[in-house]
């Protein structure tokens, strides 16, 4: 696990999640030649390794509870309750991994599509759990490219009152972590690889394609 500043002092980390396992099943993912269902299974799979980084520091509180053979006292979570945001509609594809490890999490949805022309985000959807604003909410899509749909995201829930944010990503580029930092430099981040650049399109170079297009078989 490497952490990154690409800001100032006071900008929140950037996690590279550089385990081995990560490292091999992100390699796999990239491939052309991995099969639509090889991709999701590899897609779940990474989005649990990192939900294990990106859950290291939540708080816990020691109980009493007893043993076949004793009683003792043993840490269990506390603190603020979790919420999984996904950006529609490549997100969607990290959540059913992580619900397996944080099975009481609450799941929120951010409808965002790009403009093909601006590469800005337009918004089509917007649900989350009434009490949100309570959570510790960690917002999950496989690319941050440009940035632009990660800082809309985060954007519309500091405006709904969330105040405790993560990202967690799969790959991102350098030029979509300085414009998340630039914009949002609280929030956290968790990927599993950094590249360097964007091309024309606004995709990530050597990146791995349209990740939703690679979940569900479109194009």
């Amino acid at each position: 696990m490497n952490e990154m500043s690409t800001a100032a002092p006071a900008t929140a980390s950037v996690m590279v999640v550089d385990h081995p396992l990560v490292q091999h099943k992100v390699t796999l993912v990239r491939s052309e030649d991995t099969t639509t269902d090889n991709f999701r299974r590899l897609v779940r799979e990474i989005s649990q390794l990192l939900t294990y980084e990106a859950t290291r520091d939540l708080a816990m509180e020691t109980v009493a509870i007893r043993t076949p053979l004793a009683p003792m006292q043993s840490p269990m979570l506390s603190g603020k309750k979790l919420c999984l945001v996904a950006i529609l509609r490549a997100g969607n594809g990290f959540i059913d991994g992580m619900l397996e490890l944080l099975p009481a999490a609450r799941v929120g949805h951010i409808g965002l599509y790009r403009d093909p022309e601006t590469l800005e985000p337009i918004e089509y959807y917007f649900k989350m759990p009434e009490d949100v604003h309570e959570r510790l909410v960690i917002v999950v899509d496989p690319m941050l490219a440009t940035g632009n749909s990660a800082i809309a995201a985060l954007n519309r829930l500091k405006e709904a009152g969330v105040s405790a944010l993560k990202y967690v990503c799969l790959i991102a580029s350098r030029p979509g972590l300085r414009a998340l930092q630039a914009a949002h430099p609280d929030v956290a981040i968790v990927t599993a690889a950094i590249d360097d650049t964007l091309d024309a399109h606004g995709y990530i170079v050597p990146g791995l394609g349209d990740a939703g297009d690679r979940l569900y078989g479109t194009r």
